[in-house]
């Protein structure tokens, strides 16, 4: 075994004596150790043949592909790429505040559709390795054992952390079309939005309050805004936080040419609707998700006098005092009345419901819970129905529904999916005419009429049925003959 002093760098190379020790270390003769065989040399750079394209003629190139493969495979090309690429972008999510402010006008200049909300939502700050998060959507919520309840708040950004990331929208996206966004308490970041970007048709606003909504009135061609209301168990704001009267009546004085609407989770009376209505005279789609008004407010919703489409859903409680009926008016413009995940327990405010919505076209009835044979048969009060669809009424049967559809002269439409107790086997002779003189019949009330409407024609219900008949007589011959034996008796 050589020394160690052998085993040293002698002029660029290793010490031959050294080498010896070293039976799988081997040197070519006349090259370094360090040296690759020509075998192993890597091959010649290719050129890049599109680097006699130009940007545009590139960029036209690059339009013709799809969105994935667009901002995945074609931006990992070449830097060139990646940045042609990002030019074509309209459409982003941002999950990290951080690159609004740094990276995001420079890697997507030309924005029209941008998602900010992620991005505003604080690491949950969990006080021990054990303690679950609970996600809904894109908020995450730290949830505690031993409090009560364990439902923490969920965790926002600085105010003048957002407020400087909307001052960099503003600044640099003056088409953006659409924003979604979290209002702060104060106003700056919102007012620079609306001052930066004028062509801004739709906007979201997330932990909406009354003083937040102050700035919406800045934008002059805003048609599309959904709020979402600033609950105290969700975002911990104080009790008296989140969208009352007082902030629908801002909203309305300032918004006037909105045609959609979407409250979600918003307080308020009659008063606050009302004003939308007389206001927003160009208000074609009204959506109430969740909403916490006080009594009365389906009342209001006759002076929604351009008033298209009205959807209820996720609501709890439709109006807890609707009102004398003949105080209630009517929606005379109104076509559609669609009601998701609602429930439709009170008798009263239903009925209230359909005689503002009396004049509908269509009427969508999805997952709502109460809705049994005597709380649908206010429905028939819609006479003028063209559209009636019904999924997830697993309380409904075949004579509730053959009540009001008989009661619908217009109706040309039906639609039933995942109505268990409605049976094919309790469809009347009348019924069933009624079925022929319809244009389009959608019709699979449980997984048994869609089963048997599947394999019609295969022969595969029938030969189970011949097989298990086929078994049965197997047992029952055999039963015969052992009943059939003579019987032995043993003497000892």
């Amino acid at each position: 075994m050589p020394e160690p002093e052998d085993l040293c760098l002698n002029g660029g190379g290793l010490h031959r004596d050294g080498l010896k020790a070293w039976p799988d270390l081997w040197v070519l003769p006349g090259k370094p150790p360090h040296a690759r065989p020509a075998a192993m040399a890597p091959p010649d750079r290719v050129p890049d043949q599109t680097l006699a394209f130009s940007d545009e003629l590139l960029l036209r190139v690059l339009a013709c592909l799809p969105e994935p493969h667009l901002t995945g495979s074609a931006s990992l090309v070449c830097k060139r790429w990646m940045r042609l690429s990002g030019r074509l972008r309209r459409r982003l999510v941002v999950r990290d505040w951080a690159f609004v402010t740094l990276r995001l006008p420079y890697r997507f200049p030309d924005l029209a559709v941008l998602d900010l909300f992620p991005a505003s939502v604080a690491a949950p700050a969990a006080p021990s390795r054990v303690s679950p998060v609970l996600t809904c959507g894109e908020a995450s919520l730290t949830l505690d054992p031993s409090a009560d309840p364990p439902l923490g708040a969920c965790r926002f950004l600085a105010d003048d952390v957002l407020d400087r990331g909307l001052a960099v929208i503003a600044a640099r996206f003056p088409n953006l079309r659409r924003l979604s966004a979290t209002a702060a308490s104060d106003s700056a970041g919102l007012m620079d939005v609306a001052s930066g970007c004028a062509t801004l048709q739709e906007l979201e606003l997330h932990r909406c309050t009354d003083l937040a909504l102050r700035p919406v009135s800045a934008f002059a061609h805003l048609q599309i805004l959904r709020i979402v209301a600033a609950s105290s168990p969700l975002y911990g704001t104080s009790e008296d936080g989140g969208v009352t009267d007082i902030g629908l009546t801002i909203l309305a004085h300032g918004c006037k040419r909105l045609v959609k609407l979407e409250l979600v989770g918003c307080e308020g009376s009659y008063d606050g609707i009302a004003a939308v209505g007389r206001c927003c005279a160009m208000l074609e789609e009204l959506t109430i998700a969740d909403h916490r008004m006080d009594g009365g407010w389906l009342a209001a919703l006759a002076f929604c006098g351009n008033l298209k489409t009205l959807w209820l859903q996720g609501c709890s409680r439709i109006d807890d005092d609707p009102g004398p009926a003949e105080h209630l008016g009517a929606c005379l413009t109104l076509e559609s009345l669609q009601l998701h995940r609602c429930q439709l327990r009170d008798r009263r405010a239903l009925h209230a419901l359909f005689l503002v919505c009396e004049g509908a076209r269509e009427l969508l009835v999805k997952n709502c819970w109460g809705l049994e044979d005597d709380m649908f048969t206010l429905a028939g009060l819609c006479r003028r129905v063209k559209l009636l669809s019904l999924e997830g009424c697993s309380l409904l049967t075949t004579r509730g529904l053959e009540s009001v559809i008989t009661s619908c002269n217009d109706l040309q439409s039906l639609q039933v999916v995942t109505c268990n107790k409605i049976k094919d086997e309790e469809i009347t002779p009348a019924l069933s005419e009624l079925f022929s003189n319809l244009k389009e019949l959608k019709w699979r009330p449980d997984n048994k009429s869609l089963l048997a409407a599947n394999l019609v024609g295969t022969g595969m219900g029938k030969k189970g049925r011949v097989f298990s008949k086929r078994i049965l007589l197997g047992h029952q011959r055999v039963k015969e003959k052992m009943l059939n034996y003579p019987t032995v008796v043993l003497l000892s």
